[in-house]
């Protein structure tokens, strides 16, 4: 028999022996579920290994007894809890694990882009412009005994489990040598970015290293996954930028060579985006699937119905709280976790239950945080023979760090409502150490002050964090460090050879000493690509060639044998052929991040009002907020909760809860610098706080500010403000440039009002000497326009734009200007340029002086909605600088 035929026999009979032995096997445990081969740094004292199943608390469901979809708790504080604990989990705390190296795994959907494209041996259902591919070298591809995915339908209903559907694919490996690929082409028609899943078979003789390749936007990124475990489910590999119709440049691709001979590798299905809700109860919700509850996911995700509905179809609620803990349960049984049970055969460490749900007060006390745990069910231990006290262990060393942290950066008397050993359902059954953690109560004002503000949601994922960091790693007796924080002073500046040289700071954490970075990691993006793989650098410092005539950009990880930082704001450079002697330099002074407004004014005794005034202020989420649903309509304190559509106090409307929110990208130096660029001019960059000594060569300074202005925390009382437009720094800085003869450029949201009329802050008089002695103008009105329009007037500046328009609706691209400044010239010297059409009052306003000259606009250049219409504003302005 010759190699081939007698490799093919040893394939079939492991199909066969899979078939009697159904996945009781354990898989090698030194072996983790996915790792990053093309990842730059191993964190050797981080999490790497650990696998984390963790869920955040409810989702949208079915009601069987009203015939509908609806939320699980009442929409209370311009959120829901379905939703609420998601921007903590999605957007903080499961990026942080995993930049740990931890495996997360979630019973819900990740991924909220509501584009879905499933790729498949069996057939693209409904996306037949996909492509599956395979190239057969020394071993061929065969179809294998037993079930696959397949999508054969829109919607399914109870029992239909799309990984019973179809088949797979499998072939034995090689060491090395003529290799045998399939490879899965996404037909992309919206660019942007998409998680990616991969499923496959597992085998008693599947190989613990299938390599798979994804070809994104961005290079190449190359995983391995044990196919040991984890099989007949998607498996998710990471979030990558696909472009529109990008053909077949963009793929996820497997191979056979795996570095072993005689192993087995499977190949099913590739799914990419998150998708809408395809469960039919009977029809579907209408929903993103992230919005949905577990339950419906699982159904997606191939778990048995005997997982995601215990109780046959009859009881929806049920179900979905239910379904957490058995999930986890099937993922770990067959492991050296839980071996006596068939499952999936994932090794999980830990499980976490996130929630938000403990009532209300009727004046500003903190209801706070409580943990729970179970040690008093399964004979008091696991499967494994382990205690269970390990889960009250478990429970103290994030409850301690959460109460630690919140008390020590942002309130003192912050509440702890202890921890208790009791029977919760998400807590007693998961046979592997369990917490579930109520953080706050989503229903109570005083606590969502601060649960709404994206600082406190970092921090408390953070805490979170280290204490299962803390927790893992006493269980194995390891040393660990924690991941640092985002580095800052970060500048982009070209130096006399035309090179970009970038410097930062580290920043260190005042409350755990090991989160020291070692290294850093530098990315760059070339025009409107995406970001490099990264270059590694020890010091704080980099230089680099860009080419000319593009837009340059780069951002900056912090990196130690913990983990990775979150990333620094993103600077830009260009060098311009036209015109290489002038040069503008951007100031990035927009780094708010913040809770929405907010009011307590005390009633007479019968009413007491209080809430948050989106209208006034929608605040700026980081990046993205997937929590909002609307505006909040009650403000009665004493109106109670009647049931979840008559929500009473904090009820809010529900017409935003179906779309993600933009907020503050710290990435508008590019945007900048496009038009720049455009207009002949070279540029550089540096964020607010690297803005410190005047640059050589500046021919004007373009600052961005958003929509920065003085801000609280929570009730405004352990942490002072944040986030002043002009600060004593920036007003020295630009009085220095402007003593230069340097001109000037100005746009924000709150230019005038953070000086004359927050009503946070004491006005003072430098401050105002400053707008109008050396920026040279003043505030007329706070809230000057709301239909997002304004346009150029007869001046000496001669815009000839016409009517602009800019983001006045909380939108998925922009953060909202919801009403922008009205400011007026100072003197004689300076003239209105700009005027919202509803009102006629002034927008912007230029000043023509002798030594420099300056261009102030109550709107932020970056909020304009048209490419061009920036363009040409910035050329007008920049003309305008240069007249004599």
């Amino acid at each position: 028999m010759d190699e081939k035929k007698l490799s093919m026999s040893i394939l079939l009979a492991a199909m066969s022996l899979n078939i009697a032995a159904q996945g009781v096997f354990a898989p090698k445990a030194n072996e983790p579920l996915v790792t990053e081969l093309t990842a730059l740094q191993t964190p050797t004292k981080g999490l790497v290994g650990r696998h984390i199943a963790m869920w955040q608390s409810h989702g949208r469901y079915y009601e069987n007894k009203l015939d509908r979809w609806e939320w699980q708790r009442a929409r209370l504080m311009m959120t829901v809890e379905d939703l609420y604990t998601q921007s903590y989990v999605l957007p903080f705390l499961v990026p942080m694990l995993e930049n740990a190296g931890a495996n997360v795994l979630l019973p819900r959907e990740r991924d909220w882009n509501t584009e879905e494209i499933v790729v498949d041996n069996d057939g693209a259902f409904g996306n037949r412009s996909s492509q599956y591919i395979e190239r057969v070298g020394a071993q061929a591809w065969i179809t294998g005994e037993g079930n696959g995915f397949a999508q054969t339908q829109d919607v399914y209903v109870d029992m239909q489990n799309p990984f019973t559907a179809g088949t797979f694919r499998c072939a034995s490996s090689i060491k090395k040598g003529n290799e045998s690929t399939v490879r899965w082409v996404p037909a992309v028609k919206n660019g942007g970015r998409y998680a990616v899943y991969v499923s496959y078979h597992t085998l008693p003789q599947s190989t613990s290293s299938a390599i798979y390749t994804v070809k994104h936007q961005g290079g190449v990124s190359r995983f391995s996954v044990n196919q040991q475990m984890g099989g007949g489910t998607w498996i998710y590999l990471g979030t990558f930028s696909f472009e529109k119709n990008a053909s077949g440049s963009q793929y996820v691709e497997l191979t056979n060579a795996t570095g072993s001979k005689g192993e087995i590798v499977t190949a099913d299905a590739v799914k990419f985006g998150g998708g809408m809700g395809n469960i039919g109860r009977p029809d579907a919700s209408g929903y993103p699937r992230f919005t949905e509850a577990a339950r419906y996911w699982l159904q997606w995700a191939g778990a048995p119905d005997s997982v995601y509905t215990p109780s046959k179809g009859t009881n929806d609620y049920a179900d979905d709280y239910k379904c957490r803990g058995l999930w986890v349960n099937w993922l770990a049984s067959g492991s050296e976790v839980n071996p006596q049970e068939v499952g999936l055969n994932i090794p999980v460490d830990l499980s976490f239950a996130f929630h938000s749900d403990a009532g209300t007060t009727l004046n500003d006390s903190i209801i706070g945080t409580l943990g729970i745990y179970m040690t008093d069910c399964y004979d008091g231990v696991f499967a494994n023979g382990a205690s269970r006290q390990l889960c009250k262990e478990l429970t103290d060393s994030i409850q301690n760090s959460i109460l630690h942290d919140i008390r020590l950066q942002f309130e003192p008397n912050w509440t702890s409502r202890g921890s208790r050993d009791e029977s919760y359902f998400e807590a007693r059954v998961p046979r592997v150490p369990t917490m579930l953690l109520e953080l706050l109560s989503h229903q109570n004002f005083a606590d969502m002050r601060y649960g709404l503000d994206p600082r406190f949601r970092f921090a408390v994922s953070r805490a979170i964090y280290k204490g299962m960091l803390r927790f893992l790693s006493r269980q194995r007796g390891q040393k660990f460090e924690v991941q640092p924080l985002p580095i800052e002073h970060f500048a982009a500046h070209l130096n006399e050879k035309k090179e970009v040289e970038l410097t930062w700071s580290p920043v260190l954490d005042s409350l755990e000493e090991s989160a020291r970075p070692d290294r850093y990691i530098v990315y760059k993006r070339i025009g409107e690509g995406e970001f490099d793989k990264g270059t590694i650098v020890k010091k704080p410092r980099y230089t680099t060639r860009i080419p000319s005539d593009v837009v340059c950009s780069f951002k900056v990880v912090a990196y130690n044998k913990g983990g990775k930082s979150f990333p620094s704001e993103t600077l830009a450079v260009g060098i311009s052929s036209k015109n290489p002697i002038k040069k503008a330099l951007i100031v990035n002074g927009f780094n708010r991040i913040s809770a929405p407004a907010d009011f307590v004014a005390p009633g007479d005794g019968s009413c007491k009002m209080a809430g948050f005034l989106d209208d006034v202020d929608h605040g700026v989420p980081y990046l993205q907020d997937i929590s909002y649903i609307g505006k909040m309509k009650n403000f009665d304190r004493m109106q109670p909760w009647l049931d979840d559509d008559s929500g009473g106090y904090g009820d809010s409307y529900g017409d935003q809860e179906t779309k993600v929110i933009a907020g503050n990208t710290f990435d508008y130096p590019s945007m900048h610098g496009v038009a720049i660029l455009k207009a002949g001019y070279s540029f550089e960059s540096c964020s607010r706080k690297a803005f410190t000594k005047v640059e050589d060569g500046v021919s004007f300074v373009d600052v961005i500010l958003g929509k920065q202005c003085q801000t609280k925390m929570g009730r405004g009382g352990l942490k002072p403000l944040e986030f002043k437009a002009f600060d004593d720094n920036m007003q020295q800085m630009l009085t220095e440039y402007a003593h230069q003869g340097v001109n000037i450029m100005v746009t924000g949201a709150y230019v005038g009002t953070d000086i004359w009329n927050n009503p946070l802050a004491v006005t003072s008089k430098k401050d105002q000497d400053f707008a109008t002695g050396v920026l040279r103008y003043k505030w007329r009105n706070s809230r000057a326009a709301i239909t997002g329009r304004v346009k150029g007037v007869r001046s000496p500046l001669d815009l000839k734009i016409g009517e602009v328009n800019y983001w006045n609706q909380l939108n998925e691209k922009s953060y909202v200007v919801e009403s922008p400044d009205g400011i007026e010239p100072a003197d004689s010297a300076s003239f209105t340029v700009m005027r919202y059409p509803e009102s006629n009052l002034s927008a912007g306003v230029a000043y023509s002086g002798h030594d420099y000259k300056t261009f102030i606009m109550g709107v932020p250049f970056e909020s304009i909605i048209d490419s061009i219409q920036r363009e040409s504003l910035m050329d007008a302005v920049i003309r305008f600088f240069e007249k004599e």
